[in-house]
């Protein structure tokens, strides 16, 4: 487990600035709704709702880079964005028929929560 302890921050700044790119739902929501859910918001209230999430998730992905340069709030960080990202994969798995692009959202979360779940035990009891 030192591998990943020893490196992890460069594995959040990987996985920041993955989650970051949700920013793009900000700019595009009808695009990202598109491209994830496989069909497009038809009202501005969702326009909104899309962008607020994509702005979250991105808030999400500086809170991922700004721990990987402060190991003391990593535990809150990991723990937060890990719950946020498994109830997504939660979600989109209950609506059924994910498209391709929510597939590999699912698979890249999930992997990330796998490498928080993994950190927070190897360092379990620590003084980080």
């Amino acid at each position: 487990m030192n591998i990943l302890t020893d490196n992890m921050q460069w594995v959040l700044l990987v996985c920041g600035l993955l989650t970051f790119s949700m920013v793009q739902a900000v700019f595009a929501p009808r695009a990202v709704m598109q491209s994830y859910f496989g069909e497009a918001p038809d009202s501005k209230a969702a326009d909104l709702l899309v962008r607020n999430w994509g702005a979250l998730v991105a808030a999400g992905g500086l809170l991922l880079i700004y721990a990987g340069f402060n190991p003391g709030i990593r535990p809150p960080v990991l723990i937060f964005i890990g719950a946020g990202k498994l109830v997504f994969i939660a979600l989109v798995l209950m609506a059924g028929n994910p498209t391709r692009q929510a597939r590999l959202a699912i698979v890249i979360d999930g992997l990330m929560i796998a490498l928080f779940a993994a950190y927070l035990l190897a360092t379990q009891g620590q003084n980080i």
